[in-house]
């Protein structure tokens, strides 16, 4: 089998400036010349093994992040974006690829515009009034951006993963992560107390007081006690990491740095090390680690797409959240595998049958268009409102990996892997979705040519070319 050739000039650009070195010093500490050092770094020439190996001997380079899906993230986020009608001649696959491999910068910036486009058509459409406000915004959505710079993170923030591991392991080694922050907000002077109410979380900052709903889970009340803790203890560190997002808006800043203190609270509930190699020795059992870990399904799930440490690295997992009109609510992938930007998932995805079923684990194996194959697992995470008549928030989530890495999961046991019938082809969505045959199609793809027959008609009113 012919080894595919690595190209990463955009990979290999941005290590060098972030050394700050020329690119003739940069060419004589790889080894290579400087002409050739200069058409890799414009994709004209792959990167030589001779390369990859200096990469990782001089600078200590984590020569697996050379073929990310970042490019492959960017390209099906273009395609979705290329796909809205307003855009009548999409370009081809191969110029996307070519953009995003060579000049990610720019298409960033077409997503953003993209984004703001979409934003300001949708005021209009639903007669927003947004022409006449002087608060009319015609950038991208606060959070949108957000969720797009953890996106492009892998969902992993390396400094304050390693903050909270630290917290998280320090001292007694079996005390649980309820107790240890109880006694850290104590050292800093907050109180505890649960109350009957709504609100999941309120600190009285004038009395020293912080206090939590007695009605919520106990793996919520700590995660909430933890996210309150970061925000009053890791003030500095959150700021430097949100200096170097640059977010366009004091708006998206400030979301920002609410998932900051979300992610410190997670990784602290289930620190670096000890939560991989737990999870690696149960097989990623979620339940498992839920029990050992005190944590809820829904947080387990989200911590395990997180593990993306250079150097120690777990299984690169997809996490999505949906509620139950399909609406992707939260998503992060260390994969390959996409989610649609608007709208809703692939209605043959799993996880919208979780609802169906509540309290049971659902198991997939799907392959999407580009014929990379996955195992999902999907379950509903409905939370409850505490008290009769409180309206119960209903969501599902799934967490899959690509195939090749079913043997870690205890999930995969007695599927039958190798019968490629067992696979269901799920896509992105229906705007760029090139299944010609798919019984849930809601409207054609935009990029294939329809002919409509009168006096025809099977799973759909036209047939795909």
């Amino acid at each position: 089998m012919a080894t595919k050739k690595l190209y990463a000039g955009a990979k290999l650009r941005e290590t060098r400036q972030r050394l700050s070195l020329t690119q003739k010093d940069f060419a004589a500490r790889l080894g290579v010349s400087l002409p050739y050092l200069n058409q890799m770094e414009n994709n004209n020439r792959p990167v030589s093994t001779t390369v990859v190996l200096a990469l990782a001997q001089e600078f200590g380079f984590d020569v697996t992040e050379l073929s990310t899906g970042d490019a492959e993230r960017m390209v099906s986020d273009m395609r979705e974006a290329l796909a809205d009608p307003v855009f009548s001649d999409p370009p081809p696959l191969a110029d996307l690829r070519l953009t995003a491999a060579n000049a990610p910068a720019l298409a960033r910036a077409f997503l953003e515009l993209h984004s703001a486009y979409r934003q300001t058509h949708e005021r209009l459409a639903s007669l927003d009034e947004a022409l006449g406000r002087d608060d009319a915004q015609t950038q991208q959505s606060p959070w949108n951006e957000v969720r797009d710079f953890f996106h492009y993170c892998d969902n992993y923030i390396d400094a304050v993963d390693r903050a909270a591991e630290r917290f998280g392991t320090s001292g007694a080694p079996r005390i649980s992560a309820q107790d240890r922050v109880m006694t850290r907000l104590g050292e800093i002077g907050i109180s505890v107390i649960n109350v009957d109410s709504d609100k999941l979380r309120h600190l009285d900052r004038g009395n020293g007081v912080l206090y939590l709903s007695s009605r919520a889970a106990p793996e919520t009340r700590t995660f909430q006690m933890l996210l309150q803790l970061a925000l009053l203890t890791q003030d500095q560190l959150f700021e430097a990491t949100l200096d170097f997002a640059r977010f366009q808006s004091e708006e998206a800043r400030a979301i920002a740095k609410i998932g900051l203190a979300n992610y410190y609270a997670g990784a602290t509930m289930m620190p670096y090390a000890p939560f991989l190699a737990a999870a690696q020795e149960c097989r990623h059992d979620l339940e498992l680690l839920g029990n050992r870990f005190g944590a809820s399904i829904e947080q387990v799930a989200h911590r395990l797409s997180t593990l993306q440490r250079p150097g120690s690295k777990g299984i690169p997992f997809f996490f999505v959240r949906v509620d139950q009109a399909g609406t992707i609510t939260k998503r992060h992938s260390a994969t390959l595998m996409q989610f649609a930007r608007y709208g809703g998932a692939c209605p043959l995805w799993n996880v919208h049958r979780a609802f169906e079923t509540p309290g049971r684990f659902l198991r997939q194996l799907a392959e999407t268009p580009d014929g990379v194959r996955y195992i999902s697992l999907a379950r509903d995470v409905s939370k409850p409102g505490g008290s009769f008549g409180a309206p119960v928030r209903r969501f599902a989530i799934a967490l899959g990996c690509e195939v090749k890495h079913a043997e870690a999961l205890v999930y995969a046991d007695n599927l039958d892997l190798s019968n490629p019938a067992a696979f269901e082809p799920i896509g992105i969505s229906c705007r760029i979705c090139e299944r010609t045959n798919c019984h849930q199609r809601s409207i054609p793809p935009l990029e294939r040519r329809l002919q409509v027959r009168p006096d025809e008609r099977g799973l759909l009113p036209y047939d795909v070319g």
